[in-house]
């Protein structure tokens, strides 16, 4: 999921914009006005979204959706504010895991238009439905299956004579070695290059550590404190992980390089870890030589690929027009829609969709033919407190800042200091 973390403005300002928000119109027969929020900017989930709706429409004469692009900076707290006075869309952008859990009581519970086959079709529904459970119905429809993954550069592996991808922390160390002996840096970290943020992004690399630790089931565990943050073999994980700069794995300005996609198609280095919707934009530098790989954080090999549907479309619960609101919903499911969201150049999360794209097919390929277990991103499936105190933290410890024990100490204090409810044996928001 693509991630912004900064300030928000204030409420009252925020009402006020609200206040003067579109709220959805049309008759209760006969044509009807939808309006759908996004806060995707002009990135390819922008241009999906205009190309659903514009089929949409084609196919539905009597149905107008129009679509408003938010934004990204306040987007929650906007919709959040609209939804307090019903002044709101009737459909919006939401991510899932517990951040549809924590504005819930604003979206519609789908249970009732979905059938438990059209459900079974749909990639990570569980954390898009109430705790984190189907039976108790969805409150989104992906609009993608999203990755956190690792990219390497296929021609630099093999000047390094590296026939494959590492699959854990001794291979990587090994492979790094020989990267560097050809005057190769192996892998490449710094500003964040989502059009949502320019910050480093500790989560696609924590989410990882995790995933060679504990199975989905025991990420449970991180949640309600039952596994500390602070415990042994997270402290081991982080250690080895912090370790790379100071190996020379990878560059010295982990935290601060800019344009790091530029430098990896360049060929500045061999590795990089990011996100799959940056696939296009590496394989107009690399071409072929672009391949992907799953974060070999693991002391045996890694058992997991961060495969998951991190937004989507929302029907908003006080919406007039729920029904032709669902339509939409339903028209994401179909195989029309699955060829404009696969030309946007995304995938679309439906099972056992292919898409056109080889290096795309090769991350479904991870959890489908290879072995792998499909996980959540962490950071969708923990509080967002202790998100927020990672975010901090995890990178002061990569940059060398702090200790590795202190930024997990810290985690662990803000989970500690959370309210019962918020850490108990059902998920919640």
């Amino acid at each position: 999921m693509r991630r912004v973390i900064i300030g928000v403005a204030a409420l009252a300002a925020v009402v006020a914009l609200a206040g003067a928000a579109l709220a959805a119109t049309g008759g209760k027969s006969g044509n009807v006005t939808l309006t759908l929020w996004h806060n995707y900017g002009t990135e390819g989930n922008a241009v999906a979204t205009k190309n659903l709706v514009a089929a949409f429409e084609k196919q539905n004469p009597n149905i107008t959706i129009k679509v408003v692009s938010q934004p990204a900076d306040n987007y929650f707290a906007l919709l959040q504010a609209a939804s307090i006075s019903h002044t709101g869309p009737d459909l919006a952008v939401q991510w899932t895991g517990l951040f549809d859990l924590k504005y819930q009581k604003f979206l519609l519970n789908l249970k009732p238009y979905f059938s438990a086959a059209e459900i079974a079709k749909i990639n990570g529904a569980p954390y898009m439905s109430v705790d984190f459970n189907p039976a108790k119905g969805l409150l989104v429809m992906p609009l993608e299956n999203q990755f956190y993954i690792g990219f390497y550069n296929k021609a630099l592996f093999k000047k390094a004579g590296i026939a494959a991808a590492p699959l854990n922390w001794a291979q990587l160390q090994t492979d790094c070695t020989k990267l560097k002996a050809k005057g190769i840096t192996p892998m490449i970290y710094g500003a964040d290059t989502q059009a949502l943020g320019a910050q480093f992004y500790p989560f696609y690399d924590f989410s990882y550590q995790m995933t060679g630790l504990y199975s989905p089931a025991q990420w449970k565990n991180l949640y309600t404190g039952k596994t500390p943050w602070n415990s042994p073999a997270i402290v081991s994980q982080m250690n080895k992980w912090v370790s790379l700069p100071k190996n020379g794995c990878t560059n010295k300005d982990v935290l601060t390089k800019t344009n790091i996609l530029g430098a990896f198609v360049k060929g500045q280095a061999a590795m990089i870890v990011d996100g799959n919707w940056d696939t296009a934009t590496l394989q107009q530098g690399l071409g072929k030589n672009l391949a992907a790989f799953v974060p070999p954080y693991a002391v045996g090999k890694q058992k997991g690929v961060i495969e998951y549907p991190g937004d989507g479309f929302s029907v908003m619960s006080y919406s007039k027009h729920q029904p032709e609101a669902v339509d939409f919903l339903k028209f994401l499911m179909t195989a029309q829609a699955a060829r404009i969201i696969s030309a946007a150049g995304l995938i679309p999360d439906i099972k056992g969709f292919r898409t056109a794209n080889p290096v795309s097919n090769q991350m479904l390929d991870f959890a489908a033919k290879q072995g792998f277990t499909a996980y959540p991103m962490l950071d969708n499936v923990i509080q967002g407190e202790v998100v927020t105190t990672a975010q901090k933290q995890l990178v002061a410890a990569f940059g060398g800042d702090i200790s590795v024990t202190a930024a997990l100490n810290s985690m662990k204090s803000t989970l500690d200091g959370l309210p019962a409810n918020r850490k108990g044996p059902s998920y919640s928001g």
